[in-house]
C-alpha cells in the first residue's frame, strides 16, 4: 500500500528513498470498514487523510433534511476540510466510508512538528492543496456550466469506475440531479455507445 504513497511523494518533491521511507515510517496507515463515519457534521475537524485503498463520501444535511453528497475520494486523493475560519471550528460535512478503507491519517495537532521533522513534507502538502484546489476550480467551473448529461460524461471520463462503486441516489446527489434523471441520462449514454 505504501507504493501508492511513494509514488504520491515523488510526483510533488525530490525526497530521496530514505527520506520517503522515513516520513512513512513516522506516518499513521489505518484501515476502516465500510459505514465507518470519520467525521460527524457539526463535529471539530482533527484530522485530514490519503485514500490508499477504498471510497469515502463527503456529505452533509441540509436545512430541509436532504443528504447531499459534495464529493467522493479514492485511491491517491486527499481529504482536508479547512473550517479553521468559523468560530466554532465545526465542519459543515461528514465523511463516511462507502467501503473498507485504507488511508493515511495525518494529524493536525502534530502537522508542524511533522514540517520541522521532515522539511521537504510541507513543500509536498503545499504542492499537493494547490493541485487538489486548481482541479476543483476547473470542476465547478465545469460543473456549473454543464447539462446535467454532461457532468455525467464528464464524471465518466475524470473519474473511471466511480458510477460502480457509489449508490446510483448519492452519485445523483453529487452530480445535482434526481436518481430518476440519473437513470435516464445512464440510459441515453449508454444507447448512445452502441
Amino acid at each position: 500500500m505504501k507504493d501508492i504513497l511513494f509514488r504520491y511523494m515523488s510526483r510533488y518533491t525530490t525526497l530521496s528513498a530514505e527520506e520517503q521511507q522515513a516520513i512513512a515510517g513516522d506516518i499513521r496507515v489505518e484501515q476502516f470498514g465500510r459505514g465507518t463515519i470519520l467525521l460527524r457534521q457539526g463535529e471539530k475537524t482533527t484530522s485530514c487523510y490519503f485514500v490508499l485503498k477504498g471510497c469515502v463520501r463527503q456529505h452533509a444535511v441540509d436545512e430541509a433534511g436532504r443528504d447531499i453528497t459534495s464529493n467522493f475520494y479514492t485511491e491517491e486523493q486527499t481529504i482536508a476540510l479547512f473550517n479553521e475560519h468559523r468560530p466554532d471550528r465545526a465542519s459543515e460535512h461528514a465523511l463516511t466510508c462507502l467501503e473498507d478503507c485504507v488511508l493515511v491519517v495525518g494529524e493536525l495537532a502534530i502537522e508542524q512538528d511533522m514540517y520541522g521533522k521532515h522539511a521537504q513534507l510541507e513543500t509536498l502538502t503545499r504542492r499537493m492543496m494547490e493541485a487538489n484546489f486548481g482541479q476543483m476550480q476547473e470542476e465547478f467551473a465545469a460543473f456549473i456550466a454543464a447539462t446535467p448529461e454532461e457532468r455525467y460524461r464528464s464524471m465518466l471520463r475524470r473519474r473511471p469506475g466511480l458510477a460502480d462503486r457509489v449508490p446510483q441516489h448519492q452519485l445523483a446527489s453529487y452530480l445535482g440531479m434526481t436518481p430518476e434523471s440519473l437513470s435516464r441520462i445512464k440510459k441515453r449514454v449508454r444507447e448512445g455507445e452502441r
